[in-house]
């Protein structure tokens, strides 16, 4: 409002929906902004783990009016917070919010221009379990009227002349926004926390919110806005249908193709589930055999390398015995060689033949 903004991205189509059982965001539609999904046949999983975990998805296109339907299941817990918002660059925001104790009340809000002067804006609506049941949760928005459905039926309608004579009736392009925080945290002020239904007990974590599906429609079809003026009202938005700044989408036709290795997998045909089970029976088998034959090979040729090396230790066994045989044979006959040695005759009789020592007079040494 107090500057000139960047045009907004259009989505550019009419409708893109995506069906997180079977695909997940690309970085080209949605944007994390804080923590990411899990994906599995209950869709996309939101989860507080620890404090500090709020886990958000936004759209990297904005509508100009148009429809948001979202499929979910609320997260349980005290002080736990479901949201669906659609908010504009200049604070214009639509919500639903599903606090984690409340098993019985959803509600629906919104703002102009980031109005907070009060808070009687926000309805409770009755519904059955919405922590344990899945919902659908719709917005019908129009430059005349904002209805708020619940399961096909609807529970609100906002007339713009009943917004503050319209100013506080939300109408500029806004972005798509879901994710989970702690209302409850001990960290937010009193309000915050008693409006989420007490404080957090991270102790009983994970929470889980689990989104089954999102529709989006933009009614402009534009694929830039651009703010005119900073009046932030709806007659100064200008709408570009230039197609050569078209959001790519993940399909065509406004739908997601980005899916992980089970979306992949769940998406695929019985017929084709069996063939690709029976291919990688045979692989496996294959490998099964390849694996025993190598085995096999590798266990004879370790039985030839051991006889071969028996074999060696064996002749070199016999080479030593016979070179200690003849060792000995040769030090004995030394010795009966050095017993026939004739010997002087002294008048003493008998005596050992002088020897000189090599040593001196210290005689033999041994090393």
């Amino acid at each position: 409002m107090n500057a000139t903004c960047s045009p907004d991205q259009g989505l550019g189509i009419s409708n893109y929906s995506i069906n997180f059982a079977q695909y997940e965001t690309s970085n080209k539609v949605w944007n994390w902004t804080a923590g990411k999904a899990t994906y599995d046949g209950n869709g996309a999983a939101f989860t507080i783990n620890t404090r500090g975990d709020t886990p958000t998805v936004k759209s990297n296109f904005y509508i100009f009016f148009g429809q948001v339907e979202v499929i979910m299941k609320a997260a349980s817990g005290q002080g736990i917070v479901s949201s669906i918002v659609v908010l504009s660059d200049t604070l214009d925001e639509i919500d639903w919010e599903l606090i984690g104790g409340n098993d019985t009340h959803v509600q629906s809000n919104y703002f102009g221009k980031g109005n907070t002067s009060s808070y009687d804006r926000a309805v409770w609506h009755p519904i059955s379990n919405p922590q344990e049941e899945y919902h659908n949760y719709t917005l019908d928005w129009s430059k005349e009227k904002l209805d708020f459905y619940i399961d096909s039926q609807i529970v609100r309608t906002l007339k713009y002349e009943d917004a503050n004579g319209g100013h506080n009736y939300p109408q500029t392009p806004s972005d798509v926004r879901i994710g989970i925080w702690a209302g409850g945290d001990s960290k937010n002020d009193k309000y915050t926390i008693e409006w989420a239904g007490g404080e957090t007990d991270y102790s009983k974590a994970p929470f889980n919110m689990y989104v089954q599906s999102v529709r989006v429609s933009d009614a402009s079809t534009g694929t830039q806005y651009t703010y005119g003026d900073h009046s932030g009202d709806m007659t100064s938005i200008q709408v570009n249908n230039d197609t050569s700044k078209a959001l790519q989408l993940d399909a065509g036709n406004g739908g997601s193709s980005s899916q992980n290795m089970q979306q992949k997998w769940n998406g695929l045909s019985k017929g084709a589930k069996i063939g690709i089970a029976a291919s990688v029976l045979s692989v496996a088998a294959i490998a099964a055999v390849l694996f025993i034959f190598c085995c096999f090979k590798q266990r004879r040729a370790g039985k030839h390398e051991k006889l071969r090396e028996d074999a060696k230790f064996e002749k070199d066994r016999t080479e030593l015995m016979a070179f200690r045989a003849e060792m000995s044979r040769q030090r004995k006959e030394k010795i009966a060689n050095m017993r026939q040695a004739p010997v002087g005759i002294g008048n003493h009789g008998y005596h050992m033949p002088q020897m000189t020592s090599p040593y001196g007079s210290r005689g033999y040494q041994r090393y």
